[in-house]
């Protein structure tokens, strides 16, 4: 999450601190509106964990794909 903290911070000119809070705006709608199961898996993506092959078919059914 730092490293995209960082990036919104360097793109938009926002302070760290704030940075931080609008990221994790973002990533709380985005946990709030996805399904369960893809919601759980923000916080593995965004600790570095990486994507999980049922991250990955869950968004490709979001948007009609199988």
């Amino acid at each position: 999450m730092e490293e995209l903290i960082k990036l919104v911070s360097q793109k938009t000119g926002l302070p760290k601190d704030k940075a931080k809070a609008a990221v994790e705006v973002v990533i709380d709608f985005l946990k709030d509106k996805l399904p369960d199961p893809l919601a759980g898996q923000i916080e593995g993506l965004l600790s570095g964990e990486g994507v999980s092959p049922d991250l990955l078919q869950g968004l490709g059914s979001l948007f009609g794909n199988k």
